[in-house]
């Protein structure tokens, strides 16, 4: 009979010795990971997010006249933008009237009008 007592007699123990109870202690044991968890996604995933959320206003914003830099390194003038087709028509050359058709996700940025190697946008993979 007196192996039945051992385990109240150990619970008596912790509780007298001030220990933590195990929820407690439990909690203690995960929080590292927790931490691990949160800065990880603080430094890796919240990051990219904002990059593919500018991004993306970027390609809703754009319009026609709009200087633009693709991610094959074509520089052209938005001619049209065709959202439902994800197509965008770029005018390469003026004078020979060449126009290209792009997916609206390989428009990697907008350039300013004062300085055409400044971008408005962000740069990264779309």
């Amino acid at each position: 009979m007196t192996f039945t007592f051992l385990p109240w007699l150990a619970l008596l123990a912790q509780a007298a010795q001030g220990q933590p109870p195990e929820s407690v202690a439990l909690l203690v044991q995960y929080l590292p990971l927790v931490a691990i968890v949160f800065l990880a996604w603080m430094l890796l995933y919240r990051p990219e997010r904002q990059r593919q959320q500018a991004q993306q206003q970027l390609r809703d914003n754009l319009k026609r006249n709009d200087r633009v830099v693709t991610a094959g390194g074509l520089y052209g003038t938005v001619a049209s933008v065709d959202r439902e087709g994800d197509r965008v028509t770029l005018k390469v050359d003026e004078s020979n009237n060449i126009k290209l058709d792009v997916t609206l996700g390989s428009v990697l940025r907008v350039l300013n009008d004062t300085n055409s190697g400044a971008s408005q946008g962000t740069e990264g993979a779309g």
